[in-house]
């Protein structure tokens, strides 16, 4: 049984999946701020990176989405002791925890959950963590992190239920070349290798900028990293990692999905708590599609009043178009009068929400990892069901450009990744509610 779940209550209150869904009557322009969270992608990282600490680490700018909410119930039930201090910052003490085994209840349902291999053989030089789940949109094979965590010593099994196992006598540094480039092995291998003996030299790493967060984050206890967010990483050992505080880079794909959001339903939207630079791939794009982008330090501004122009997109391993935001992306090209043509390099199946998006009246035809796009200008109103987080998003998007009332069903996906998404299109003027799913309402379509 989990230790302290009092507290814990304080974090998870309204953001347990649920039967909800939301209504959403499109056709309105978005005006006004958001404020973007912190970014989901580095705190999934950096929370189980507390465990290699010593001492108390204070987290800022964390999102309060069902991702955060699961990894830190992960880590309280293994014993560490979670605060709340406000909405947006943890203490988080993981001292308590002495046994490297993760609850397997909870890890299964949760990709990211596979941080917790790296970070508990780093403190532990053993781990026991169940094979990681989250959204399903092709294989997501660990080969590359136990290839790492294989070259500093470590030995590893699959046992009965899919229970991963790693462990080492102790571990040592050694020159690692990912035979692709990825992320989540980019950070794993770093959480095992900042406590090693030696020099661990990651090449070929990935370059998103998370990573760099997390490279941040473990070098303000006192690890040594150098060179993240080039493909080499050079990580010399330390005996100890001492308590911190660090805030949390904000988030890359919810700005550029409230991006696409403007340019969908047209407006003029200021995204406060930004860094430009990395969203330098959507706002080309953007751009290239007439949407109006105004950089300043922290934000940026996003206008659209003239007609999207069709363009071609590729997905690739940053600084390239990021994968997480195909879905949003795709959706916005079908309001382009024209032929677009959007190719997935990254995952396998990720067109699965084309289907939803169909409904919609889109012209889209899928080819193995390419969309043909025939976009004719205008969505209509339709039920949609949510096939994983940003395929969520996308369907979001595609509603809020539509003249009438669409329904999303399985938003217990979005909001793994979106903070109080509905209050905060509500604040720039969207109609968008969550009602609990069994109200029926009529779909009506303005002509």
């Amino acid at each position: 049984m989990c230790r302290g779940l009092p507290v814990l209550k304080l974090i998870i209150i309204g953001v347990f999946p649920d039967m909800d869904k939301f209504v959403i009557k499109g056709g309105k322009k978005l005006l006004g701020e958001v404020t973007i969270s912190g970014a989901k992608n580095a705190a999934v990282a950096i929370i189980p990176a507390v465990i290699l600490s010593d001492g108390v680490c204070r987290l800022e700018n964390i999102p309060n989405i069902s991702d955060v909410t699961l990894i830190a119930k992960i880590l309280q039930c293994m014993g560490a002791d979670i605060k709340r201090i406000n909405k947006s910052t943890l203490d988080i003490d993981c001292r308590g925890i002495v046994k490297p085994v993760a609850p397997y209840d909870l890890v299964k349902d949760m990709r990211a959950s596979y941080y917790l291999l790296g970070a508990l053989l780093g403190k532990f030089s053993e781990a026991s963590v169940a094979f990681p789940g989250g959204c399903d949109f092709g294989k997501r094979p660990i080969d590359q992190h136990l290839k790492g965590f294989s070259a500093m010593g470590a030995v590893h099994s699959i046992t009965e239920g899919g229970i991963v196992n790693v462990k080492a006598d102790y571990l040592k540094g050694a020159h690692i070349y990912l035979d692709v480039v990825s992320v989540g092995a980019t950070m794993n291998i770093m959480l095992a290798a900042v406590k090693a003996h030696g020099t661990t030299i990651i090449e070929n790493a990935a370059k998103e900028p998370h990573i760099v967060d997390l490279a941040n984050f473990l070098n303000s206890m006192g690890a040594n990293i150098k060179g993240a967010g080039t493909d080499t990483i050079k990580i010399n050992g330390v005996k100890e990692l001492k308590g911190t505080t660090y805030s949390i880079i904000p988030d890359q794909i919810e700005a550029g999905t409230y991006m696409a959001a403007t340019a969908a339903a047209g407006g003029n939207v200021l995204l406060k708590n930004v860094t430009p630079e990395h969203l330098e791939s959507i706002t080309a794009k953007m751009r290239e599609m007439n949407v109006t982008v105004i950089e300043y330090d922290d934000s940026v501004r996003v206008i659209r009043e003239k007609p999207i122009l069709p363009c071609n997109v590729t997905t690739m391993p940053h600084p390239g178009f990021p994968t997480d935001m195909q879905p949003q992306i795709s959706v916005l090209l079908t309001l382009a009068k024209g032929l677009s043509i959007v190719t997935e390099s990254v995952w396998d199946n990720r067109f699965r929400y084309i289907n939803e998006i169909r409904r919609m009246g889109a012209d889209i035809t899928v080819n193995d990892k390419t969309a043909t796009i025939n976009g004719n200008g205008v969505l209509i109103p339709a039920p949609m069901r949510a096939t994983d987080l940003r395929a969520g998003a996308a369907m979001i998007v595609a509603a809020l450009a539509a003249n009438g009332t669409s329904f999303i069903e399985d938003i217990d996906y979005i909001q793994r990744g979106y903070e109080d998404i509905v209050g905060k299109l509500q604040a720039i003027g969207a109609d968008i509610e969550r009602v609990p799913s069994s109200d029926n309402e009529t779909i009506s379509v303005a002509i």
